[in-house]
């Protein structure tokens, strides 16, 4: 992690809030009243519906990432320029048509998605497009996004 820019590993975890809150209500760690849960329509204060809060986030997140991947193709070269441009909408697609029926079955295509994003993550690297320490900052967020994601599905 020395090799992650601290701004880029400070809001990187940061990040990581709206995935963990929303785990840790799916678990049932935090007790609250309906009278508690009226937050005038703000996600982050959804302290009732944990899966909700982390499909509205993720749902945010994963076009995002398609949006870094499309920053690190301009870097790609004429030859490899169409695939890396082509493949970094590849996440934000998967969300657009594969959104779930339900919170349960969107988590799981977030989970889908985010582990996608993954291995294209590790080919922009390979691929020189991506920063050095890219994969190192890449592979715990996405771990613990999942392991969220996860508990949310299965609560």
């Amino acid at each position: 992690m020395k090799s992650v820019p601290i701004a880029a590993l400070v809001l990187g975890f940061a990040g990581l809030i709206p995935f963990i809150w929303g785990a840790v209500i799916s678990l049932g760690l935090v007790e609250m009243s309906m009278g508690d849960a009226d937050n005038g329509g703000y996600p982050l204060l959804v302290t009732t519906d944990g899966p909700l809060l982390m499909v509205r986030y993720g749902g945010i997140i994963l076009p995002f990432m398609s949006g870094v991947l499309w920053g690190f193709a301009t870097r790609a070269d004429t030859r490899r320029a169409f695939m890396a441009y082509a493949l970094s909408v590849v996440p934000a697609l998967w969300w657009f048509f594969s959104p779930g029926t339900n919170a349960p079955s969107a988590l799981i295509n977030l989970m889908t998605g985010f582990g996608g994003l993954l291995i294209l993550d590790y080919a922009y690297q390979k691929w020189g497009l991506a920063p050095n320490w890219w994969m190192t900052l890449r592979i715990p967020l996405t771990g613990i996004v999942l392991i969220c994601l996860y508990i949310g599905a299965m609560a």
